[in-house]
């Protein structure tokens, strides 16, 4: 199996999801069902059960991706490792994100940079729906997400910074002209849910579940699995959402409004780890970002 293949393989026990996966990896779908077949037929068995509704890996499919996966990142750990060294450094550490704002972030990021000279710093964008599966997969040494986090097998460090919320809707909805909201509207829509990994108390704290005076807040499963996903349902007018406010910088769209949400809390990020992670650069970037202290922006 070559190690695009094996890419595409391990992409798609992700995703089960073939026109993600084609996204994820810039192919088309075409080239992922042609790859994941002739990888059937060298092995002699279905690595994945489709129907027109889903798509999951069979027991072969589970243990092959089971045996791959750290195989798969040692190599590219090793090619990572090759490409500092090239650069002069002899380390990297790996933060994962779930914010769009990683340009506002580069006081942290440039500190880190000076006190670590030798180490590189690869920041990637971390998906919402399995938002601790990298971190306990070993992909990411970090993780800057919404807090609480309340994991037993996770830290959570400094607060790198602190903003208000929006809310989202499409640009031709009934309440675009107005120059704020209340929590309390999303009682009188439907917002964007479904089938996560996300656990309750940390997607009620992004979305709640409840407004402030106890009205339930209506859940949609349209199936929303990254931002892309998400502005396609907002902009339809199927549904509004609450988001930070970070969008209204960096996600303007003319298919959109954001409205200020006036009597939501705060949002707060923080750095998350694996509790046994001990890496000295965890460490230090750590230490960083509680000298400089939490931004409000």
């Amino acid at each position: 199996m070559e190690l695009r293949d094996i890419e595409i393989f391990l992409a798609l026990s992700e995703e089960l999801h073939f026109g993600r996966t084609a996204e994820r990896l810039h192919v088309s779908a075409a080239r992922i069902s042609q790859a994941i077949k002739k990888q059937e037929r060298s092995i002699g068995a279905q690595l994945f059960e489709r129907t027109s509704r889903q798509v999951q890996l069979t027991p072969v499919g589970q243990q092959l991706r089971d045996d791959l996966l750290p195989v798969y990142q040692g190599l590219k750990a090793s090619v990572d490792r090759a490409r500092l060294t090239a650069q002069g450094k002899t380390d990297v550490l790996r933060i994962n994100l779930l914010v769009s704002n990683a340009y506002e972030l580069r006081p942290f990021w440039d500190a880190f940079r000076s006190r670590n000279p030798t180490c590189g710093v690869r920041l990637r964008y971390n998906g919402f729906v399995d938002p601790f599966g990298p971190l306990r997969r070993g992909e990411a040494d970090l993780l800057l997400a919404w807090l609480p986090v309340e994991e037993p097998d996770l830290t959570v460090g400094p607060v790198l910074f602190e903003e208000p919320r929006v809310v989202a809707m499409a640009s031709d909805h009934r309440l675009a002209d107005r120059p704020s909201a209340s929590m309390e509207v999303f009682a009188d829509h439907v917002v964007l849910g479904g089938d996560s990994l996300q656990p309750d108390y940390w997607e009620d704290a992004f979305m709640p579940f409840y407004t402030p005076s106890g009205r339930t807040i209506e859940r949609g499963d349209f199936g929303a699995r990254d931002l892309d996903d998400l502005y396609t349902v907002i902009s339809s007018g199927d549904a509004i959402h609450s988001l930070a406010a970070q969008v209204a910088r960096f996600h303007l769209r003319p298919d959109i409004t954001y409205l200020h949400l006036h009597d939501a809390p705060m949002l707060r990020w923080g750095l998350v780890w694996l509790s046994d992670n001990d890496d000295p650069m965890v460490r230090s970037f750590v230490a960083v970002a509680r000298e400089l202290g939490t931004m409000t922006l």
